[in-house]
């Protein structure tokens, strides 16, 4: 048996990869026995370029470390592998092939799961949710035998989705709840400006629609929206947001939020001290953070806590730049101008489908933020100015 002092993590996420290469590289594998639990076959794999599948790029080459990496820093992975419960008082966690396993200290990265809405229907063959390996085989083989497929949410994994959706080679609808795509990231101008781009690659999108029904028999084949329009369509993918996965903390008795999520303290620590969480499954402040980058920070926070070299996590940084669908997309700072007295400044080439919005301070001295569609090339340096609070020049 180890004398040391044994770390688990639960959840081999991209998080949770994070938080282990992170205590890999303070040299943690010196100090602890190390152990990881992932629910899936593979190890840890990048959820956010996972529309790559679809277009050739292997498992392999999604993956974020190999199966060597893990054993040659002495890592003990265990995979397709549930655990089913804690015990706080012995620190022990039991495993769904019935072993038992004793903690010093646990990190939670259990992630998300997709939010299904309790429309009537969802149980139909036909309706998937994007989240996983697993979902993308399905939604694969299932694809073969349909002519229109749609997409259930236009943030932005559901025009990931769409995007998956389309290199099937289906006639593609994405449908928003919301009066515009990417309600959190874009404003009016911009969201329209990329639902014009994605229109362009013969993808039908609607906005403002809430799904009433998922029709069909046994097989899904169409949409009734609440105003009494329908959509025919042979598959339905989901992609209405996220819940934290916190069923294991909530049965082991740590805090959580009223809406879910584990209660953590910036240090990442849960109700519970020797209990950490990080990435989505964590309620920092009253937030849960869907972007991988927050959960990262987190993952750093925890690991240095752990090596006795604590730092705190603030506010997480929700700027973000990606291509959907070929286009380039990016939002950062203050991108709605929600800061008083903030005083927009917008370029919109309908031409070449470019808009930007840049947000200045009352007395035009400072960025705020801003909001890039179809030319984000001056990101960085843009979002270096928010950062450092820099003096714009003189115009």
């Amino acid at each position: 048996l180890s004398s040391k002092p044994c770390v688990v993590v639960v959840g081999n996420g991209m998080v949770g990869c994070k938080f282990l290469e992170k205590l890999v590289e303070l040299g943690g594998t010196d100090v602890f026995e190390i152990i990881a639990i992932g629910e899936e076959p593979q190890a840890a794999y990048d959820r956010v370029r996972l529309s790559a599948y679809f277009d050739g790029t292997t498992l392999e080459e999604l993956s974020l470390q190999s199966l060597e990496w893990y054993s040659n820093n002495s890592i003990d992975l265990r995979l397709s592998t549930q655990v089913n419960g804690i015990c706080r008082e012995e620190q022990e966690l039991f495993l769904d092939n019935g072993d038992t396993l004793n903690y010093d200290f646990l990190v939670l990265a259990t992630g998300s799961s997709p939010f299904v809405p309790p429309i009537p229907g969802n149980e139909k063959e036909g309706v998937f949710v994007y989240r996983t390996i697993e979902d993308l085989d399905s939604i694969t083989e299932y694809a073969k035998s349909c002519k229109h497929g749609t997409v259930l949410g236009g943030g932005l994994l559901g025009l990931e989705a769409a995007n998956a959706v389309l290199s099937l080679g289906l006639e593609t609808t994405v449908v928003e709840f919301a009066p515009r795509l990417m309600p959190r990231q874009l404003d009016d101008d911009g969201a329209e400006f990329l639902k014009t781009k994605i229109e362009e690659l013969n993808i039908e999108v609607l906005v403002s629609k809430a799904t009433k029904s998922i029709d069909g028999e046994r097989c899904v084949d169409g949409l009734t929206f609440s105003d009494d329009t329908t959509l025919d369509t042979d598959m339905l993918v989901i992609s209405a947001g996220i819940r934290p996965r916190d069923s294991l903390a909530r049965d082991g008795g740590l805090a959580l939020g009223e809406r879910g999520g584990v209660i953590v303290d910036e240090h990442m620590r849960t109700s519970d001290p020797l209990i950490f969480a990080i990435g989505e499954v964590a309620l920092v402040n009253g937030m849960i953070y869907g972007l991988v980058a927050p959960g990262y920070d987190m993952a750093a926070v925890v690991a240095n806590l752990l090596m006795a070299e604590p730092k705190s996590f603030h506010a997480a940084d929700m700027s973000t730049k990606l291509k959907l669908l070929g286009v380039d997309v990016a939002s950062f700072g203050d991108a709605m101008g929600t800061t008083e007295g903030c005083r927009p400044m917008v370029l919109q080439n309908s031409h070449e489908g470019i808009y930007k919005r840049l947000n200045v301070s009352a007395d035009g001295t400072k960025l705020l933020g801003g909001i890039l569609v179809g030319d984000a090339e001056d990101y960085n340096s843009l979002l270096q100015m928010v950062k450092n609070d820099m003096v714009l020049p003189p115009s």
